[in-house]
């Protein structure tokens, strides 16, 4: 490979990572990124399995758990505050929902965002409009800076990734909707959660949620419902807010506090939630890292897991392979697509079970969460958690390539 410039698009986890690795392995590595700056915001991510182990290979586990979320675990509330049912942090060996080690997104973001440089280029507050690829590369068009050759592109940019919409094709051949919504955002104030991150249900299939935040003083806050698919603009947050105030209106709880905080919140962000699937995630010299290429969606809890370990298997086999995509490419999907396929499996009863309609289903969920600690539900999610750490990590000397 006689250019190893290589464009990311993409300055989240998965694509920080990956610059990192790529360093490491002699390339020159250069990431576009809409927002103007690292992106903050953002709820706590799981650091589990092997994506924990891909953390601690780039020397950073210590510094990640030094960053770590403080909770005790998650308790289901009821309309009152009062618990229906709790798994502690420290149930299925720290590996449960709330996992051991839990960051703030933009506290891992940042932190792989330092690790990445000074070997990365940073273009922030842009995006790639365009993709033309020849024999020896590929000229990338962006919406501000001017065209740029590059030997390999990445799309590391999400759900909506505009790499895989030039690439691939559109979104909506590529995205399988689960007919959920969410918006997270800050609650500048302490709500007393005590170290819990405590979720409420009410029918109608809303769950409202609050965990504690790393600095004193901030609760992180969700608010989620199940719905038809809806013809909202992606950019337009006043549309967004307003629709959830309807939506959550005497929803009870801490919902009303919810709410206000919200309108005011600097780091709303609102999506719906979906999957990825794709037969391959390459063609050419495009290929596709973390939700991107294969978004298993936040109730999974492995998203992170995928985006660190695709990172890293991506940038040890184009290093194994000399630089030649096509035997990498080939290798990353090959050792990728058994792990992707298990973390893609959604937990018991999926959007249903995590977004319940009615007030008998959300008893009998209460009911079978206080059962998980016992057999046979403790099993099944056994099984579950422990998908995080279902793949065999090669251990890539990441040489430079010549």
């Amino acid at each position: 490979m006689e250019n190893t410039d290589i464009l990311i698009s993409g300055g989240g986890i998965a694509g920080n990572a990956l610059a990192h690795w790529l360093c490491r392995a002699g390339f020159t590595p250069t990431v576009v990124e809409r927002a103007p700056g690292p992106r903050p915001g953002g709820q706590t991510v799981d650091l589990r399995g092997a994506g924990r182990t891909v953390v601690e290979r780039m020397g950073l586990l210590d510094r990640a758990k030094a960053l770590s979320v403080d909770q005790r675990g998650i308790a289901m509330v009821d309309v009152r505050g009062r618990v229906a049912a709790r798994m502690p942090v420290d149930a299925f060996d720290g590996e449960g929902i709330v996992s051991e080690v839990e960051i703030l997104r933009d506290d891992l973001a940042n932190l792989l965002h330092e690790a990445a440089l000074p070997g990365t280029r940073y273009l922030f507050d842009d995006t790639v409009t365009g993709l033309t690829e020849d024999a020896d590369g590929v000229t990338a068009v962006f919406e501000k800076a001017g065209p740029r050759r590059f030997g390999l592109v990445v799309g590391a940019d999400g759900l909506h990734s505009a790499v895989r919409a030039l690439a691939f094709g559109p979104e909506e051949e590529c995205v399988r909707p689960l007919g959920l919504y969410t918006a997270w955002f800050t609650v500048a104030e302490d709500m007393g959660l005590d170290g819990w991150f405590l979720m409420h249900n009410a029918p109608g299939g809303l769950v409202a949620s609050a965990r504690p935040g790393r600095l004193p003083g901030e609760t992180k806050a969700g608010l989620s419902f199940r719905s038809a698919p809806l013809a909202l603009d992606r950019r337009d947050t006043a549309a967004q807010r307003d629709l959830l105030a309807r939506r959550f209106a005497g929803a009870g709880w801490e919902v009303p506090r919810l709410l206000r905080a919200m309108r005011e919140a600097p780091d709303f962000s609102f999506d719906s939630v979906g999957q990825v699937h794709l037969d391959r995630w390459s063609r050419g010299r495009t290929v596709l890292l973390g939700d991107a290429g294969y978004c298993p969606t936040p109730l999974t809890g492995l998203g992170t897991s995928l985006a660190l370990v695709g990172a890293y298997v991506l940038a040890g086999e184009l290093a194994a392979a000399g630089g030649d995509h096509r035997a990498a490419f080939a290798a990353y999907d090959r050792l990728m697509r058994p792990y992707v396929a298990q973390a893609q499996q959604l937990p018991p009863g999926g959007a249903s079970g995590y977004a319940p309609s009615g007030a008998l289903a959300i008893r009998l969920r209460n009911a079978s969460m206080r059962a998980m600690n016992r057999r046979p539900l403790r099993n099944l999610l056994a099984a579950q958690f422990a998908k995080a750490r279902d793949i065999d990590l090669p251990d890539y000397a990441l040489a430079a390539v010549p």
